[in-house]
């Protein structure tokens, strides 16, 4: 919450001023999981008094170092977490696409980082903050990365940091930027204590009723061009697959409909609304988005039900949402038929 709070303010002091809104950027407190030491735990957040434009908001300032100098030393007394990441905005145009992404500026920011403070045992990682999706959207748009050493060299060719591959060249620059193959995203999960719990669910039950019944997402202009691009996608994936012959385990094409359980069993990504906090893993692991090609050796079955699963996953995803968004215009109607 007080990274989208900080976030947003950049936006409105630029157009305040009369231009463009600002990007910033602030430093998160957290520790790494002691229960799954491949999971970061972000608690807080700290702005600091940067301030920039277009991808390029970097640390260098005498008074910002120190003013971090301070900050690490006071904090070192009052609190049992470190330093083990960093956030900052990209306030650009609403778009197709989120703008969580890492810029050339970014990347060498990130790895100064994690040289510096990955082998005192406090994975250091990235969260980009796309403030003008977020309030466009009514949910939070952010994303979490680490940077690949540089001499590495993924072997999976055109794979993008959320482990897509695209082959088009230009559609990946659009959706991550010019460094696509320097870095990976982590996956974001969200957490809260109990008494924010009752305070949001307050507040979305007496306040944020008329959000739900005014908008559905699967209508939107956006989500509509979308649409077949991502159907084309899951149906060219299921194509690759055959039905399994009927005396290999006596189920004939029985595979697929344990691939669906399992990915139905797994409940989607997990995703929800919380108050500012990623559980990402530090490195890239089978399971991880982008993070496939990184674990040597690994079986590719062993999480996430293999490639299968996902294709299934993702005809569900879309299926669901399209059942999700007729059922409530029907409700709508229902509801508000003057006849």
């Amino acid at each position: 919450m007080s990274q989208m709070t900080h976030c947003h303010s950049g936006v409105e002091k630029g157009v305040k001023q009369g231009g463009n809104p600002i990007e910033v950027m602030g430093l998160l407190l957290g520790r790494p999981d002691p229960t799954s030491p491949h999971t970061l735990i972000v608690t807080d957040a700290y702005p600091l008094p940067i301030e920039g434009f277009e991808t390029r908001v970097i640390a260098d300032d005498e008074d910002v170092v120190n003013h971090m100098l301070s900050l690490m030393e006071s904090l070192e007394n009052t609190r049992k977490e470190s330093f083990m990441g960093w956030y900052h905005s990209h306030p650009f145009d609403v778009g197709v696409h989120s703008h969580c992404f890492l810029s050339q500026t970014d990347i060498s920011t990130q790895l100064q980082w994690q040289r510096a403070e990955d082998p005192k045992g406090y994975p250091f990682l990235a969260i980009v903050v796309d403030p003008l999706r977020s309030l466009a959207k009514g949910n939070p748009e952010l994303k979490a990365f680490r940077a690949y050493p540089p001499e590495y060299t993924n072997p999976t060719q055109n794979q993008c940091p959320n482990g897509e591959i695209i082959h088009e060249e230009q559609a990946r620059l659009e959706q991550w930027g010019s460094c696509w193959s320097s870095y990976y995203e982590l996956d974001v999960e969200y957490f809260m204590s109990s008494g924010a719990r009752n305070v949001l669910s307050t507040l979305t039950q007496n306040f944020l009723w008329m959000r739900t019944l005014g908008t559905t997402p699967s209508c939107e202009a956006e989500a509509r061009d979308r649409h077949p691009d991502r159907v084309g996608r899951a149906a060219d994936r299921i194509r690759k697959f055959r039905p399994a012959s009927a005396g290999a385990g006596g189920g004939g094409a029985g595979d697929t409909p344990s691939a669906l359980m399992g990915s139905s069993s797994r409940g989607g990504s997990g995703r929800g609304v919380g108050l500012g906090a990623a559980s990402s893993s530090a490195t890239p692991k089978l399971g991880e988005k982008g993070g496939k090609s990184a674990a040597a050796g690994g079986n590719k079955d062993e999480d996430g039900g293999g490639e299968l699963a996902k294709s299934c996953q993702a005809v569900i995803e879309i299926a669901t949402e399209k059942l999700v968004g007729n059922i409530a215009q029907i409700s709508k109607r229902e509801l508000f038929s003057q006849s």
